[in-house]
């Protein structure tokens, strides 16, 4: 790293002089431009996946792991400042340096209520929401800055682990009758506040609210934001602030949805969005999200909706009616293609989220990668997650096991055995993860692991099988990618 005449002790001390939490950064971007999950890179440097996670904190670790890592990375920490900046003076410009980056952080609910946060949350997913419209900006995700929720935040190492230049910062005061909102923009390098405002409204005029904070941040950080962006951060606002209310009960309780799979969750979601629609029948956001209610109820087999081609025309009609309201609704157009994936659609499935990342340059969707790894595009789709890991670096489950279904699908097997462990890590019983690790290791040569994934597949769904259920839920373009998929669960032992 600093030279081959150096001795390994003077490179160690080179690591020992620079600040963890930039070199968290370097090596998560290095990751993200890699495509490596936790897991790879651990297998690559051979350090457990819990000193990898304290490493990509910035926590502090041994001076000879932090080397090691950095070593196995190849990244040249000897041409770097000492005390280095997030900014210009970065050696290697990543594509996180090009444009400015913000992270917006979970606002504090100073209602003195917690039965408000559902409100403040949905506050700031909407200010996120309303950034990421505009190009000249890299905005980090809901999904890694919510990470930070409920903690002592050191603003400084947040940024660096997120990779994040600026951060705001706010809190949120709501009562039936006004809100008030204050945010602050803070550089993540210098602690320097670049703006603050306070807002106080009725609580009809939030939407606008959040309108402008969203374009005081943009000016801030962009020098020239194009009028058309301007424009389209306008979302059509409901009729009543109501409506708008249980869109966010709705919206946060679908959030909870991943974790539990639970089917009254579901039903008690679509109470509430019903409840925003009976007062604003034309607002399209709770439309789409009906239709990811019934996506959820179609695709697990939670009631009589699994598999049910009613349920599947339900959630098409509703992303259809969402789009129709609103064109310009990223999520509607996201919601839309997922629909139209599982219709086998593929084409006008993929449209519909080129569409969406027209409308956010900064949208982050693993479903846009399953939808365009389906179609017959593996690589493509891979390309895609490694994009939007710079934008998520808390990346759902999800994604993970998109990840490792994109290089199975593109037969690069001994890459997809680290995304797809890394999944079943962090949630054992996804059997999804574990029905294509189970191809995984068959593709490799490798039975007993694949029938020992296959064994856990049948311990979560005793009934499963071959014939019921792979064609619908893997819903590949090309009948081989259907015939690859199923030759390798049954060459690992699953039950036709």
């Amino acid at each position: 790293m600093a030279g081959p005449d150096s001795s390994r002790g003077e490179r160690v001390r080179l690591v020992a002089n620079q600040d963890r939490g930039f070199v968290a950064k370097l090596i998560r971007t290095e990751m993200a431009k890699r495509g490596l999950t936790q897991a790879k890179l651990s297998e690559i440097c051979a350090y457990d996946e819990r000193t990898i996670r304290n490493v990509l904190k910035g926590l502090p670790v041994k001076d000879m792991t932090l080397y090691e890592i950095c070593a196995s990375l190849q990244i040249d920490l000897s041409k770097l400042p000492l005390s280095p900046s997030l900014g210009p003076t970065d050696s290697k410009p990543s594509p996180r340096t090009e444009r400015p980056s913000v992270a917006v952080l979970p606002f504090l609910n100073i209602s003195g209520d917690s039965k408000q946060d559902y409100f403040v949350d949905g506050i700031v997913e909407d200010l996120i929401t309303e950034l990421s419209r505009f190009s000249d900006l890299v905005v980090l995700s809901r999904n890694s800055t919510f990470h930070f929720k409920g903690g002592e935040l050191d603003v400084r190492q947040v940024a660096a682990e997120l990779g994040a230049h600026y951060v705001v910062q706010g809190g949120v005061r709501h009562d039936n009758q006004r809100v008030r909102i204050t945010a602050q923009l803070i550089n993540a390098n210098s602690g320097v506040h670049h703006w603050a405002e306070r807002y106080d409204h009725e609580i009809g005029d939030v939407l606008s609210v959040q309108d402008s904070v969203a374009r005081a941040i943009a000016s801030v950080l962009v020098a020239h934001v194009n009028q058309a962006e301007a424009e389209r951060t306008l979302n059509k606002a409901p009729e009543t602030w109501k409506a708008y209310d249980y869109y966010l009960r709705g919206a946060d309780l679908f959030s909870s949805f991943p974790r539990s799979i639970d089917v009254e969750t579901i039903y008690e979601v679509r109470r509430l969005l019903e409840r925003s629609l009976s007062l604003d029948p034309t607002y399209a956001r709770p439309h789409a999200m009906l239709a990811a209610t019934y996506m959820a109820t179609w695709i697990n087999p939670l009631d009589g909706d699994v598999l049910n081609p009613v349920a599947l025309d339900r959630a098409y009609r509703s992303a259809l009616r969402a789009v129709q309201l609103d064109p310009n609704l990223p999520q509607a157009r996201a919601q839309l293609g997922h629909v139209l994936l599982f219709k086998r659609e593929h084409d006008a499935a993929v449209a519909e989220f080129e569409r969406a990342c027209i409308l956010n340059p900064n949208f982050s969707d693993w479903r846009f990668a399953q939808t365009v790894m389906y179609a017959g595009q593996p690589t493509r789709a891979i390309d895609i997650l490694k994009m939007q890991t710079l934008r998520d670096p808390f990346c759902p489950v999800n994604a993970l096991l998109c990840l490792g279904e994109a290089y199975f699908i593109a037969k690069q097997y001994s890459e997809a055995v680290p995304p797809l462990r890394e999944a079943i890590n962090r949630a054992p019983d996804f059997r999804p993860a574990r029905l294509y690790l189970a191809a995984t290791y068959s593709g490799l040569g490798r039975p007993e692991e694949a029938r020992a994934q296959a064994m856990q597949v049948l311990r979560l769904d005793p009934g499963w099988t071959i014939s019921g259920t792979p064609k619908w839920l893997a819903p590949f373009k090309n009948v081989e990618g259907t015939k690859h998929f199923i030759e390798n669960l049954r060459a690992a032992g699953l039950p036709e």
